[in-house]
């Protein structure tokens, strides 16, 4: 599932391409991916509309249209948003087609089919539970050591399942905490009241850095992750226990395990992260 730093990517690469131009036709082939209004509603409102702004907030896209409507993508486990010229050749999974006013279109393609696509007022956006009730992002004003701290103390259960949840921290995924537990030396089992206070710090500072690095590498591409032009990242070649099950730790040497935790398969180090 692409990340915060996989969905920045793709939000700066598409950024200087799409705003300012005008969706002209919108083609819709799988409509059960427009979860609100209905497909038929979604295209009628979005057709003519100019493209104003592009953010994001946590692993949503949201494009703003004008008369204050948004568009907002979650592109969840396989989704991927391409720009390209309409006559090249479309990504097989092509499901929703954004046709604009320079003659160029942006794609919508999703293998497993588990994106999910909204447009909607400004004043809407309560709607989808996920964005209202996102917790503050790694880098953020609002992303303190004196929040986590706090946090992590009113917390009973393991560690690795509250820095999944996105009401505590928006953003993060299950690449990039495997990563930041490594990084801060804390077993991904630990239970989060039991982290003391210097390792606390240690893991303010890990998830921010790790997330600073998969921005700065183009994000992480195992299999589906590509940007908005189709490219794709190489934090994957950076990263230190995720998916290197039975490799050497490159601090330590010990092969590195894989065991499942809140739900999620899990990398650490069992000498450096007791």
């Amino acid at each position: 599932m692409p990340e915060m730093p996989e969905v920045e990517i793709i939000k700066r690469s598409l950024q200087d391409r799409l705003v300012g131009r005008t969706i002209q036709q919108v083609d819709i082939m799988l409509p059960r991916l427009i979860k609100w209004p209905t497909a038929d509603r979604f295209q009628a409102i979005t057709t003519g509309k100019k493209i104003t702004s592009l953010t994001r907030r946590g692993k949503y896209l949201l494009f703003g249209l004008e008369d204050d409507l948004v568009i907002v993508v979650h592109l969840r486990m396989t989704g991927k948003l391409l720009y390209s010229s309409a006559n090249t050749q479309q990504d097989r999974f092509s499901r929703i087609k954004f046709y604009l006013d320079n003659g160029d279109m942006m794609q919508y393609a999703d293998s497993r089919t588990l994106g999910t696509l909204y447009a909607m007022s400004l004043d809407e956006l309560w709607r989808i539970t996920g964005l209202s009730s996102m917790g503050p992002e790694p880098l953020s004003e609002d992303f303190t050591l004196n929040y986590l701290k706090e946090g992590l103390k009113k917390h009973k259960g393991n560690i690795k399942a509250l820095l999944l949840n996105q009401r505590f921290i928006g953003g993060l995924g299950n690449i990039y905490v495997d990563e930041s537990l490594a990084i801060a030396g804390i077993h991904p089992e630990r239970k989060a009241d039991s982290v003391t206070e210097s390792e606390v710090d240690k893991l303010f500072s890990s998830i921010n850095a790790v997330i600073r690095d998969g921005i700065e590498h183009g994000g992480t591409t195992f299999r589906d992750y590509r940007d908005g032009n189709g490219h794709s990242g190489s934090h994957q070649f950076h990263l230190r226990v995720y998916g290197r099950k039975l490799l050497p730790c490159l601090i330590c040497g010990t092969p590195i395990v894989k065991i499942e935790v809140a739900g999620r398969g899990t990398h650490y180090c069992p000498n450096c992260q007791r």
